[in-house]
């Protein structure tokens, strides 16, 4: 009764909807749009896509296998070009008859490691072996060696010489009877290369999985089958393996009955059918026929499920769309009927049951003005990280193109006053005394935190607008914004910088280096001022302390910077380095800093002779034939060393990320004693540079081969004896004629040449005659 009387309220509902002219049209309307035009495109592509859609998808498979194939008869080809190669290496030479393989087995070593490179340069190679007939009889390399005892095993052998071609893939029926190659793919190739009389042979086999793997790529379709078969139509591979011998052959006897017009065709097999196709691979003395055989069903279901599935998803679309139409056709009516009840007296609406819209309306309007209320405390909340933003923006120069009064309107719309103010930048800069060299990478964020925070607090006490741009280095920006009305800014700010100051050395027990940049109005100089305080901070003293840096008192400090760098120094470190001595290179490194402080404590100065000292390691790394990029993992190094800005941190840096690497690269892969030999072969030409020197004297000094020496010394050093020898020589000769008043015959004698050939060596090596090369730079200093 209940139900009865539920279906009997739904069809009066239903009518009372029905009558409204309105309703009826916009229910028909959209339904129609929803509908129809799915089910009549569902129909036409079953209908009419289907047939000229399975013939396109059949030239698509055609062609999908012809490339294939084309692909896999490459492999084959490349194959016989790389055995043809190998063939002719000189190491399958006539030497190898009367080799002793077991005394020289040097020669034995090679062979193998030839056999096996060639085993591993093609994917279809299974395994290959050398067959040679020695005058101790005949020898197999599997790649080990084997005698071959068994006279069957020696006739199956010898049979691969017998033959009138150098490179097949046939073979006699002895060959495979007697050497256990019944199943296998087999080419061989007789050494050396083209000969009336070969003594060997080479015996690639073919992988038989992984030719099946290749193949199986003839047939994209699960339930295929792709076989290879010679001109005798006999099977020599497939890739259904013994699951279904009976549809193999008779996909074999339909193959042969084929006219063969056509490269593909159809047969039924078992209620299926399948698109066959086929082609041929030519082979070097054979002729194979490949052929792929797919079911019909795998290549067109996926057009007629779709199809299917389009009609299907239609009609229940269909059924969907009726009762959301319905429920859309209502929901359009309702405001209609709304509207027209309230020109009406009729307000019992609401004692119904009913919902009032326009109370809904006037409830929404006060959820949307408390969500803007809600929505303007975030916008609060996010305008420092605005202002940040903006700032980043600013220094990056992606605002280049704004006017003053552009910049202006949006620093007002991040709710700064900008009218009758001025810009000031305050650089922090952290600094880490030796006690913190246990401190790792991943504090340096935390710190930088901690020191943004104290900063922020510290300028709240001076100023009401500032921004803290913490930069995550250790370093961090304040931007302050300065009223024209503020009296003594600047004692102010030097003030507010020795307060940052004392809470950083109290809380984060670190240096700080504080720099101040010069003042603007303009907000387009605002980039500008980021850069010239970039710039001065880099002077700061490279000693661990406290520092306030003003720009105009660096500007005049830049004025009286000399240039000093301790080439000597330098050169003790590259020796050290060239010798493997670590603890020796960083005790030069420190001495090297030593002297560098010694002249000039400026971080700008000692930067730039520590980046000069890296170049110098990195070209010494070069010479060594060793790529930097492979040695340090494709590490920014420079970006790395100029992110240190204390030396205890350089010098630690310099010798575990760069000399121990690279020592340890040398270790592994040189022999450092042949260095060490290298090493004191260069102190003898140094010490002994005007005598009459030789390479072979040399090598007899160190009790090593004249080759062996050469070919070590251009390893290390990158240049050949002789031409060391000459820079040696020709660099004393420089400096015999610019700081002495020797004669230039007595210089040429004093560094071991004769006079005519002096001039002709030192003008080749210079550009200069030796007396013009005097004159040129007496008169230059």
């Amino acid at each position: 009764m209940r139900d009865k009387k539920i279906f009997s309220n739904m069809k009066k509902w239903f009518s009372y909807r029905w009558q409204s002219n309105y309703f009826r049209k916009s229910f028909l309307l959209i339904l129609f749009i929803t509908s129809i035009p799915g089910i009549i495109s569902g129909i036409a592509i079953y209908t009419f896509g289907l047939s000229s859609t399975e013939k396109e998808l059949r030239k698509v498979h055609v062609e999908e296998i012809d490339d294939r194939a084309q692909n896999i008869d490459t492999q084959f080809s490349y194959l016989e070009e790389s055995l043809t190669y190998w063939a002719f290496d000189p190491s399958f030479n006539y030497q190898l008859i009367t080799t002793d393989f077991v005394y020289e087995f040097q020669k034995t070593r090679e062979i193998m490691q030839k056999l096996m490179i060639l085993e591993g340069s093609q994917p279809l190679i299974g395994e290959v072996e050398l067959f040679v007939e020695t005058k101790e009889g005949p020898v197999l390399f599997t790649p080990y060696i084997e005698y071959i005892k068994d006279e069957k095993e020696q006739e199956g052998y010898h049979s691969l010489l017998k033959t009138s071609k150098n490179i097949t893939w046939d073979h006699t029926e002895d060959f495979f009877q007697h050497t256990g190659y019944r199943n296998n793919l087999i080419l061989t190739h007789q050494i050396p290369g083209v000969i009336n009389n070969p003594f060997g042979a080479i015996v690639v086999t073919i992988d038989d999985k992984s030719l099946v793997r290749t193949l199986e790529t003839l047939t994209p379709y699960s339930n295929g089958v792709t076989m290879l078969i010679n001109e005798e139509n006999e099977l020599l591979l497939s890739t259904e393996g013994s699951s279904d011998k009976e549809f193999t052959k008779e996909l074999i006897n339909v193959f042969t009955n084929n006219n063969k017009m056509d490269r593909s065709f159809q047969m039924d097999w078992k209620d299926k059918t399948y698109s066959v196709s086929y082609g041929t691979f030519d082979r070097i003395g054979s002729k194979w026929t490949y052929i792929s055989a797919a079911p019909i069903s795998a290549i067109t279901t996926p057009i007629i499920t779709i199809s299917k599935v389009i009609l299907v998803a239609s009609l229940i679309v269909l059924g969907l769309a009726f009762f959301l139409t319905w429920f859309a056709s209502n929901r359009l009516y309702q405001p209609v009927k709304n509207l027209a009840s309230s020109f009406t007296a009729t307000s019992n609406l609401t004692s119904n049951g009913r919902k009032d819209e326009f109370k809904q309306i006037r409830d929404r309007l006060d959820s949307l003005t408390f969500e803007s209320e809600q929505l303007e405390k975030r916008i609060n909340h996010q305008i420092p990280q605005l202002r940040q933003n903006f700032l980043i923006q600013l220094t990056k120069g992606y605002l280049y193109d704004f006017d003053e009064d552009a910049l202006r309107r949006r620093m007002e719309n991040y709710r700064w006053k900008v009218h009758h103010h001025s810009f000031v930048l305050l650089d922090i800069q952290l600094t880490r005394g030796n006690e913190h060299l246990q401190r790792t990478y991943e504090d340096d964020s935390l710190i930088a935190f901690a020191m943004a925070n104290i900063a922020d607090d510290m300028t709240a006490k001076y100023l009401d607008q500032y921004t803290v741009l913490n930069q995550y280095d250790l370093t961090a920006s304040l931007f302050l914004i300065i009223p024209d009305d503020m009296s003594n800014w600047s004692d102010q700010l030097n003030q507010l910088a020795e307060d940052i100051m004392t809470a950083i050395n109290r809380i984060l027990s670190s240096y700080v280096t504080i720099t101040i940049s010069s003042e603007t109005t303009r907000i387009k100089d605002i980039p500008f001022l980021f850069e010239e305080i970039g710039r001065a901070r880099r002077f700061r003293d490279f000693n661990n302390q406290n520092q306030i840096l003003m720009l105009n008192e660096v500007e005049k400090e830049v004025k009286g910077q000399k240039l000093f760098y301790p080439f000597e120094t330098e050169k003790e470190i590259i020796q050290s380095i060239r010798r493997g001595k670590i603890n020796e290179s960083e005790e030069l490194i420190r001495q090297f800093f030593d002297e560098l402080l010694h002249n000039s404590t400026k971080e700008v100065s000692v930067h730039a002779g520590i980046m000069q000292l890296y170049s110098t390691i990195q070209h010494e790394i070069l010479l060594s034939g060793v790529d930097p990029v492979v040695l340090y993992k494709g590490r920014n190094m420079y970006e790395e060393l100029s992110q240190l800005r204390e030396m205890e941190w350089v010098v630690k840096w310099l010798i575990v990320q760069v000399i121990e690497p690279y020592i340890t690269f040398l270790e592994n892969n040189m022999n450092m004693e042949m260095k060490v030999i290298v090493e004191k072969v260069v102190s003898y030409l140094e010490e002994h540079y005007m005598e009459d020197i030789s390479l072979e004297s040399c090598a007899e000094y160190v009790d090593i081969t004249p080759y062996a020496l050469s070919k070590a010394f251009k390893k290390i050093h990158g240049v050949n004896f002789i031409d060391y020898l000459t820079t040696i020589r020709m660099d004393k000769a420089k400096e015999l004629l610019l700081y002495t008043n020797m004669k230039i015959n007595e210089i040429s004698e004093s560094v071991g040449y004769r006079h005519s050939y002096f001039n002709r060596i030192f003008k080749k090596h210079v550009g200069l005659p030796p007396s013009q090369y005097r004159k040129t730079r007496a008169s230059s200093s």
